[in-house]
């Protein structure tokens, strides 16, 4: 498309995660290192909140990387499982082979079994959960027993909830007192600021190939922060049809009214997700 235009190797805006697109600001170093601070201190409960497409995941996979050698590490990603479900994903998460019938005391049987075996060889576990605002109430009340699994200094597994909003209202519920009562600690994930945001457009195109000026101008640049959220998915899905719009002009350069028009057609298309109302930008152009 506007690849060989712009001179790049590839796209810079895919939505897709890749990680050597990744840009790595402030506010993710430090809930990186509140997560494996939590851990090492031995907490049982961890939770990651935020909005679609600020970093979860990605913070996820930094998480497991980050962890010492020692740690074993599970993870799953079907979060719309049954209590049954769930264990007999994690039994085989932890290299266990379940038992064939849906038979749940087992499952937790197994499962405590291979947990304590790990932790006879110096282990522990650590088990990351994505989308975790899907998961019922019956499933996380599943993995609150599997807490109780412990030593008389320390648990065997621990366990770390990314998920949307929706998850603190999900713990909310009263059935699940008892685990809200055990979260050690809560990371906020936001959108980019605007500094960060600034350098998170530059650091794409660079990796993608881009060694020429300055492509988004300041005024582009704000807007399509504002539009975003600084959310990078967001704003990921705009630059994309922005640079799409240059390549149509001829030129190397985004212009506020390119933004404006980009983010228009995103506003009918998603709505809302957009936060500002566009109605209300002012529009000239910002260069």
């Amino acid at each position: 498309m506007y690849a060989a235009h712009f001179g790049l190797f590839e796209q810079p805006f895919n939505l897709t995660p890749d990680p050597d697109f990744v840009y790595v600001d402030q506010q993710h170093q430090a809930a990186l290192e509140t997560l494996v601070q939590a851990l090492a201190q031995g907490e049982g409960f961890v939770k990651v909140t935020g909005e679609v497409g600020t970093g979860k995941t990605l913070l996820c996979r930094r998480l497991m990387a980050h962890l010492p050698a020692s740690v074993v590490t599970a993870c799953l990603f079907n979060p719309r499982l049954e209590p049954v479900g769930l264990l007999r994903e994690l039994a085989v998460e932890l290299g266990c082979v379940p038992p064939e019938q849906d038979d749940e005391q087992a499952l937790y049987r197994l499962i405590e079994s291979a947990l304590q075996d790990l932790a006879a060889h110096g282990h522990r576990v650590v088990c990351c959960i994505d989308e975790a605002h899907a998961m019922s109430s019956a499933s996380l009340e599943a993995l609150r027993l599997l807490s109780n699994i412990e030593t008389d200094k320390r648990k065997l597994m621990q366990i770390v909830l990314f998920g949307q909003p929706e998850l603190d209202r999900l713990l909310g519920q009263p059935e699940l007192r008892s685990l809200r009562s055990r979260l050690g600690c809560g990371v906020r994930l936001e959108g980019l600021p605007l500094a960060d945001f600034r350098r998170y457009l530059k650091h794409r195109m660079s990796v993608a190939g881009w060694h020429g000026p300055r492509v988004f101008s300041e005024g582009a640049c704000w807007l399509l922060w504002r539009m975003s959220g600084g959310v990078p998915r967001q704003a990921n899905a705009l630059a994309h049809q922005c640079l799409v719009q240059a390549c149509r002009r001829g030129t190397h350069r985004v212009w506020f009214k390119d933004a404006l028009t980009v983010g228009l057609e995103r506003w009918r298309l998603v709505g809302n997700l957009l936060r500002p109302n566009l109605a209300g930008v002012w529009q000239g152009d910002r260069t």
